[in-house]
């Protein structure tokens, strides 16, 4: 079965590593914060003038000028900082992001991602997607696997202007983790439940299969 969207953000957790310093991107990748491992130190960061974000708050928690990158109302943790979003880009420009999580529209097999532009439509824009792209030490892609129509957004090319080019090294979909390296996707774990012939059905670029496969862990 695949993953739900909080299930792909359990799953982009285990790439956190204590002192890291994160980039949380719109979407999937903003529910990560709530799944960093008791007692890990991580530091997460957001574009808009925050280092040490915590949770989503509870009702009680709420502060409406508390916002993350996506104006979601966010937390801070002990030691948190708040400064202008100029300052935030600087840590980002200068290469201090040790690890950003994005979404996507579309990712290829060259490790290029297409994020934040599709023509004829309404998109609010690239945001910071750009500079943390450039500026990330590593970058994981959070994504569904196909569209809505059941199109791959895992390609040979991608088709859509790009956002940054040969900078993905590692997508989580809500079928499988892969990496890419070597002008292909390589499948290293897969969705409880989904086989890898689905998989391979729907990843358009070119797919590496290694050896058994293992399933995603969440404890």
């Amino acid at each position: 079965m695949a993953l739900t969207r909080e299930q792909i953000a359990m799953r982009v957790a285990q790439e956190l590593q204590d002192g890291y310093y994160v980039n949380l991107g719109i979407g999937i990748p903003t529910l990560v914060a709530n799944y960093v491992p008791q007692g890990m130190d991580v530091m997460l960061q957001s574009e808009n003038g925050l280092l040490g974000m915590g949770p989503y708050p509870t009702e009680e928690q709420v502060d409406a000028d508390m916002i993350n990158a996506g104006k979601e109302t966010v937390t801070a943790i002990e030691g948190a900082s708040i400064f202008s979003s100029a300052e935030s880009f600087a840590m980002i420009r200068g290469g201090h992001v040790d690890l950003t999580v994005l979404g996507a529209f579309e990712v290829d097999q060259e490790g290029n991602i297409a994020s934040y532009m599709i023509p004829g439509k309404l998109v609010k824009g690239m945001g910071g997607a750009m500079d943390l792209v450039a500026g990330a030490q590593n970058i994981v892609v959070t994504m569904t696997h196909a569209d809505k129509r059941g199109n791959s957004k895992l390609l040979e090319k991608c088709t859509l202007p790009l956002t940054g080019v040969d900078c993905i090294r590692k997508v989580v979909t809500d079928l499988a983790v892969m990496e890419i390296k070597d002008g292909a996707f390589h499948l290293l774990e897969r969705a409880p439940g989904i086989s890898v012939e689905e998989i391979r059905e729907k990843t358009a670029g070119k797919l590496i299969v290694e050896g058994d496969i293992p399933e995603m862990k969440f404890n």
